[in-house]
């Protein structure tokens, strides 16, 4: 491939983060070029500067929930999704070559991180638990200053970049915890190969809808007619208008016709309404 055709993907976080993972999965097979970002503000502002960029972004977790500030950034962004991956997060305990666990005196993560592996960590309260920035940079850490009797929580990828040895591996205590990731892109210089395409079967939505009762309820009732599925729905209070929310839907359907129609029927009833994406849904990677 070459360096003009070679799709280069911002994500949040350093090598080794779960967002480089996601990124890799769902390009497979493709030579992609990584561009770090510190902050999730960052991956649109990076796409703004240059419009070939394609972003990453977590978007929900199944533990932890939806990252709220990213379905604003979406919105405010302009940019259309152009793909889903659903990630299964699998936690590591990770150290320095030639430790043992008993060894251990301090475990830096992502305070999610830690969260998620409560179960595991309570079985060693021996184990200081200190919050980080995030879990790839706890492994690169430990592994830039040859920090001993110190682990972090990390992805298997980013313990095999900084040359971490695992010690105990999958310690998140639920196992069906996934993160579903957004691929999305500048509406103006969206793929070719990623382009909207008659294969789509979901959709993300924003809307508004009047204070009055009953507007959400008419909205749910006409998509099921059509024969939609609604698989999210997300509130967000407007800033500044009093107990007036947008209302981000996901929806995957097997008839993009009926899907249009659906859209054309809720108009109406909604304001503002605006695509935020048509793409192919993903399922959960085991």
């Amino acid at each position: 491939m070459t360096e003009q055709s070679k799709k280069r993907v911002a994500i949040q976080g350093i090598s080794g983060s779960f967002h480089e993972i996601a990124a890799r999965e769902y390009f497979a097979g493709e030579d992609i070029e990584i561009i770090p970002c510190k902050h999730f503000k960052d991956v649109f502002n990076a796409i703004k500067k240059d419009n070939t960029i394609i972003g990453a972004i977590a978007i929900e977790n199944t533990v932890a929930g939806s990252l709220l500030p990213n379905f604003n950034l979406l919105r405010e962004s302009g940019f259309m999704i152009i793909g889903e991956y659903k990630l299964r997060i699998r936690q590591n305990l990770c150290v320095l070559p030639g430790q043992a666990i008993e060894n251990i005196d301090e475990v830096h993560s992502h305070p999610i991180a830690l969260m998620q592996c409560d179960d595991f960590l309570s079985e060693h309260p021996h184990i200081k638990l200190v919050e980080s920035d995030d879990t790839a940079s706890s492994a690169r850490v430990i592994a830039e200053n040859k920090i001993r009797r110190r682990a972090a929580i990390c992805s298997d990828l980013a313990a095999k970049n900084y040359g971490l040895e695992i010690i105990a591996e999958e310690i998140e205590t639920n196992k069906q915890n996934f993160t579903r990731f957004l691929v999305v892109a500048d509406q103006w210089n969206i793929p070719a190969d990623y382009a909207i395409a008659i294969n789509a079967d979901k959709a993300s939505l924003v809307f508004m809808l009047p204070h009055e009762e009953g507007s959400l309820s008419k909205v749910l009732t006409i998509l099921s007619f059509y024969g939609l599925n609604l698989t999210k729905i997300q509130s967000m209070p407007i800033i500044g208008r009093v107990w007036e929310y947008l209302f981000y839907v996901d929806l995957s359907f097997s008839d993009y016709r009926r899907y249009q129609q659906s859209l054309d029927a809720i108009r109406p009833l909604t304001r503002n309404l605006k695509i935020l994406g048509e793409y192919k849904q993903t399922t959960e990677q085991q």
